[in-house]
C-alpha cells in the first residue's frame, strides 16, 4: 500500500475533545487533566520514561508499545509543539518534552509562522506553512519509505481527514468528559463513510476505535 498516514493512540474524552480550553504553557492540554486522559496509557509497562518498574500488560501496553513501529516521521499542529500564537517571541522554547522527545524521527510542526528547525536527540523539528498535501509529502519524504504518524491536535487531524489523506487511525476514547475544547468529533460513525471499523474495549476503561480505509 506504499507508505501509510497513520493516527496512533490518539485519545479523546468521551465527548470527543483531545484537549480542553485555555491552553498554556504550563496546561499543554488546557483544563483538561492529561494524567485522566491519557491514564490507560500512562499506566502500561511499555510507556516511554515512565519512572517506575512494572505497568500494565495486554491490550492498552499492546497499543503503547506499537507507537513507533514502522514510522519515519510525524506531522503535528502547532498547538501540540506549544501554547504560543502568532510570531515566534523567540527561539528558546523547543517543546514539552526536554532533550528526549519521544519522536526519534523528523518532525514537521504545521504553523503560518516558520522558524529554524532545530534538532534535540534524534528527533529533528521542521516548522512548514503549507497545506495537508504539501505537507504530507515532506513528511514522506524524510520517512525513507517508511509511514507517517499524523500526531495530532485534532483540528490538524480533522484537516486531514477533510483532505481524504489518512489511511488509518486508531482513538482511544477515554471515559471522562471535557465539555470544550479541541474537538476530534461529536460521534465515530461521522467516519464510518470512508473507513471499516473495530470497536474494543479494554479493562482500564478506555474503548479502542481502529478505522481503516474502504
Amino acid at each position: 500500500m506504499g507508505q501509510l498516514l497513520r493516527v496512533q493512540n490518539f485519545t479523546v474524552s468521551r465527548d470527543g475533545f483531545g484537549a480542553g480550553e485555555n491552553q498554556s504553557l504550563e496546561r499543554p492540554f488546557g483544563h483538561a487533566d492529561p494524567g485522566e486522559l491519557m491514564a490507560w496509557a500512562l499506566a502500561t509497562a511499555s510507556f516511554p520514561n515512565r519512572a517506575d518498574p512494572g505497568g500494565s500488560r495486554g491490550l492498552d501496553d499492546y497499543f503503547t508499545r506499537d507507537f513507533a513501529h514502522g514510522i519515519g516521521a510525524e506531522i503535528m499542529g502547532r498547538n501540540k509543539f506549544s501554547a504560543q500564537r502568532g510570531s515566534w517571541p523567540d527561539h528558546e522554547w523547543q517543546g514539552w518534552w526536554g532533550d528526549e522527545p519521544p519522536f526519534h524521527t523528523p518532525v514537521f510542526v504545521m504553523t503560518h509562522h516558520p522558524r529554524p528547525s532545530f534538532a534535540l536527540s534524534d528527533t529533528t523539528f521542521h516548522f512548514v506553512d503549507g497545506d495537508p498535501a504539501t505537507v504530507l509529502e515532506q513528511a514522506r519524504q524524510a520517512a525513507d519509505g517508511r509511514d507517517v504518524r499524523l500526531g495530532g491536535g485534532a483540528t490538524v487531524i480533522r484537516e486531514f481527514l477533510d483532505a481524504d489523506l489518512v489511511d488509518t487511525l486508531h482513538v482511544a476514547v477515554s471515559p471522562v468528559e471535557l465539555g470544550a475544547g479541541s474537538r476530534l468529533w461529536e460521534s465515530p460513525d461521522e467516519l464510518l463513510d470512508r473507513f471499516h471499523a473495530d470497536v474494543v474495549p479494554s479493562s482500564s476503561g478506555v474503548t479502542h476505535h481502529l478505522f481503516w480505509r474502504k
